[in-house]
Parts: structure tokens; sequence; C-alpha cells
């Protein structure tokens, strides 16, 4: 048993924040209905990586997910919209703000539907303040959050972060609001609407650098791979590439200074804590740490910081990490069969539950696969059915 087994979520939500909450409550058990447009589907089917014409994309972030087509325009649409939602838990969308009210089906229409659903949005800016009504993607949301102004090197000026964040963080976020208002409907009977931003998600986690402004007076930027509140916390270069240091703790300082065989530097008085080291980390304690990491090899510096338990990374990249022996043991790429694409290995559950763990147990749907198992299960009849494909409904 699943955890979210008995949980049924209508998903409404399309490209990468939405899909990606409703692909965490499908892996632990949810039965989570897609929506999507007829003939046309969730933008992200054009999405690339595509095989056979068919899209990697989506195949990886829809999996253990049930397509409906439904056009949601038309009122045979709606009405099946409103059965679904009678019996269902959760219904999760992330359109344009207003876009649900103006097609009618929006939270007030819903919840008079079944006053328990709880109704779970994203968008760019939310359902207030004064850019509430404006579109957005995620390069839209890092660059308006702040993030964008703190992420890179000077010299380069502000950089999007590699991976959709303002997607996935708001996606993780929206979940977790689900799972908390499903408890609380459980304690109560009350469902309720939840409200993510893009924008909000990634102002929250700017970590100090709001603090530095609201309290230090002044404006961060970039600082390269350097973490802007603990020294040494940056990356170095070793004769054969770059590594990363993690140096959270006097404690840490010290064994850094002995692998070094630089035990001077340990009580060094611009050293000796860590606000010391940062105010003299450039150019100075920089240069100290990287005269030695360059006469070592990746390797070799690995077992020696590995061996003085120093927190060191290697910088992999996505084929190196993908084949990774942890990666493998905590199951994190795993293979499925998709009916058109074939075998693909795509990134695994992250939740662990020692219990009732989550899986991947279906690949992601073809477009409008289930129309007939969910409308039948509604008490709609194969001929019912087929004249709402004639009409375009489904």
């Amino acid at each position: 048993m699943k955890a979210l087994e008995g949980v049924r979520v209508i998903d409404l939500t399309q490209a990468y924040s939405g899909p990606f909450c409703t692909m965490h409550l499908a892996d632990h058990g949810a039965e989570v209905i897609k929506i999507e447009r007829p003939g046309m589907g969730d933008q992200t089917r054009d999405w690339g990586p595509t095989k056979n014409d068919c899209s990697a994309y989506y195949a990886f972030l829809n999996r253990n997910k049930k397509s409906l087509e439904l056009d949601l325009g038309s009122q045979e649409g709606k009405d099946i919209l409103f059965k679904l939602v009678k019996d269902a838990d959760v219904v999760c969308e992330n359109f344009k703000v207003g876009t649900m009210d103006k097609l009618g089906v929006g939270y007030e229409e819903l919840k008079k539907v079944n006053p328990k659903i709880i109704y779970a949005s994203i968008s760019g800016f939310g359902l207030t303040g004064p850019l509430s009504k404006l579109p957005a993607y995620d390069i839209v949301a890092q660059a308006m959050s702040g993030l964008m102004s703190i992420t890179g090197f000077e010299e380069s000026g502000p950089t999007k972060v590699g991976p959709s964040i303002g997607d996935n963080y708001s996606g993780a976020y929206l979940t977790i609001g689900i799972l908390m208002a499903l408890y609380h409907r459980e304690k109560t009977g009350e469902g309720q609407r939840l409200d993510v931003a893009m924008m909000d998600t990634l102002y929250s986690v700017l970590e100090n650098a709001i603090v530095k402004y609201t309290v230090g007076g002044f404006v961060p930027g970039q600082e390269g791979n350097a973490d802007p509140s603990i020294t040494p916390f940056d990356s170095f270069q070793a004769k054969d590439g770059l590594i990363v240091l993690g140096v959270g703790t006097n404690g840490l300082w010290a064994k850094l200074c002995k692998a070094m065989g630089r035990e001077d530097l340990i009580n060094n008085p611009l050293y000796e804590n860590n606000i010391k080291r940062g105010d003299n980390y450039l150019p100075g304690l920089k240069n100290e740490i990287e005269a030695f990491t360059k006469t070592k090899t990746k390797a070799e510096l690995e077992e020696l910081m590995v061996g003085s338990g120093i927190p060191f990374g290697q910088i992999l990249n996505v084929g190196e990490v993908s084949e990774h022996p942890q990666t493998k043991a905590r199951e994190m790429l795993v293979e499925v069969d998709h009916p058109v694409i074939g075998k693909m290995r795509i990134q695994g559950v992250p939740i662990k539950l020692h219990n009732t763990p989550g899986s991947v147990d279906m690949p992601a749907p073809l477009l409008g696969q289930h129309n007939e198992e969910i409308l039948a299960k509604l008490g709609y009849s194969k001929e019912s059915i087929s004249e709402l494909k004639d009409k375009g409904v489904i």
C-alpha cells in the first residue's frame, strides 16, 4: 500500500510546475486524472527531446497518471468535470489567474459541487497583487524574484539557475500545501483553496540574501560558487578540473588545515572564525587553499578530504551522476517501458517512505488513453462516449 492510496486528484495543470506536483502525488498512490485538450494535450507533449515523435519530457513528468481529453469550453466538458470533482479530493491547476473562472470552473463553482474539495493553484505571481493577472514561465520568476541577481559570477552578470526551479520548487510547495490541507480536512471536514506563486516561492528561498538587505543594509550581488555566509564553501581548482569543499564549522576548518599540511592557518587571526574567514576570503584565503588543491588531482583530493571527514564533491556531469553507484543504490534512475518511446530511464522517487514507499509503476499516458475507462465509471455508455468524441468534447 502507498501513502496516498484512495486520494483522487483532478489534474488540470500543464507545462512543469503543476505536473511536477501531481507527479509526486501519483508516485505515492494518488489516482491522478490528467485533463488535456482534445487533439493537442499538454504543451509539453511537443517539448524535446523526442523519440518516435513522442516527448521524453512529458513522459518523465507524467508517469503514474491517467489521461482524459476534455474540452472545458463546452458545456458537456464542464458537466464531465463537475462529475469528476464530485468524488474527488483535490483539483490542481496552473493556468493564468482568472482563466478557470472565465471557463466557469473556478473554485467558487467547483466547491458548490464538492464543498470539501481542495483547490490548489500555481501561478506566476499569485492570486493577489498588482502582477497577479500576468502570465509567467520559470525564467520570469527567476528574474523577478531576485534569484538571478545573486546567481553567477560578477563578471558574467545575472544568471539563470539551470533547471526550472521556479517550477519544480513551486510544485513541491504545492505538494506540501495539499498534504497540509488533506490533514486539516481529515480533522475538520473543511476543504479550501491553495495559492502558490512562483515569484513568492523563489523569493522565500533566497536564504540570507534578504536579511543582508533588511538587516545588513546592503543589496547582495553575484558571488560565484562561494557561499554567502560560510567560508570556505566554494569550488577550487585541482590539477585536472574543479572540486568543491564545504567547511561549515571551526572543527572542519581545523581538519582542512591539517589535510593541507597548513596547521599554521588554524589560529591565524585572519581566519580563526567563520566571520573572519569570510571577511578575508578573497583573495587571501581562497589563494591559500587553491595553492594546495592545484597540486593534486580530483581523485587524490577526494581520497584525502573524505578520509579527513571534510564534505567534498567532484563536479559531475549529468551522465556521470546518472551512472554513479549512489544514484543506482538510491533507485533514482528507473526504467519504464513506454508504449511509443520504448524502454527509457527516468528519475526515480526522491521521497523515501520506508513503510509505504512510492514507485514508478506506469509510463506516462498517451493522449486520451483513459477516456473510455474514466467516462464509463461516470456512467457514460459506449454510444454517448462516441458522441462526445464526434463533437470534439473528448
